[in-house]
Parts: structure tokens; C-alpha cells; sequence
């Protein structure tokens, strides 16, 4: 997208101000269908943080995500929490992932998360 949705860029705003991981969002992003619930950015990196601090391989990454990037102006990327990337019927991963999308990269949107099945 060669200028971001200004309607995208407002309700990641809205996500960042309210420290809210409750709004659901499905985006298409270079081919992929991601769909799950925006969390703020704050909020994403600590839980990645965690995930990587008790990964026995990984924990030496963790570091990198404490730390929100500063930053002036809207929201640049949005941030998924729970969130599956849709292949056909069936949502990967099974328990739902963080995923981290570039605004600018966004086709299409709509609000609400898909529904998968595994059958």
C-alpha cells in the first residue's frame, strides 16, 4: 500500500492509547491472511520478551524486545497477539502466535477475526 489506510493507522492509534489487546483484525499482507487481536506494542514486546526469557534457546534474544521503540507519529506497524496466519481451513499455528505487520504492507483489512476449522 503505497500510503497507508488513514482508518488502519487510527485504529492501531486507538489500540496504542488504550493498552487494549481486545480489538479483532483480519489483514492481508503480501499474500498471507493473518487474523487474531491487536495488542499494543508495549504489551507485544513483553510477551514476546517472556516467551524468548524462557526459551533455553532463544533467552539471549529476549533483550532485544524490553525496550519500545521511540518513536513520533502514527503507529507504524500493527501488532497481533493470539493471532494465526490462515492456510486454507486451518489457522497455524493451533495456539495462536505474535505477529508484527508494517501498515504500509496491509491490502486489505476488515474488523473481526476469522473463523478456522481443523476438519
Amino acid at each position: 500500500m503505497p500510503k497507508p489506510d488513514e482508518l488502519i493507522v487510527d485504529i492501531a492509534a486507538l489500540v496504542e492509547s488504550g493498552q487494549s489487546n481486545q480489538m479483532s483484525l483480519t489483514v492481508v499482507t503480501d499474500g498471507a491472511v493473518i487474523t487474531g487481536r491487536l495488542a499494543p506494542e508495549a504489551v507485544w514486546r513483553q510477551r514476546v520478551s517472556e516467551v524468548l526469557t524462557d526459551s533455553a534457546h532463544l533467552g539471549e534474544f529476549s533483550p532485544a524486545f524490553d525496550t519500545p521503540e521511540k518513536k513520533d507519529g502514527p503507529p507504524t506497524h500493527l501488532h497481533f497477539h493470539v493471532a494465526r496466519i490462515l492456510q486454507g481451513p486451518v489457522g497455524i499455528p493451533e495456539t495462536g502466535g505474535m505477529y508484527r505487520v508494517a501498515i504500509e504492507a496491509v491490502s486489505a483489512w476488515t474488523v473481526g477475526d476469522f473463523s478456522y476449522s481443523d476438519h
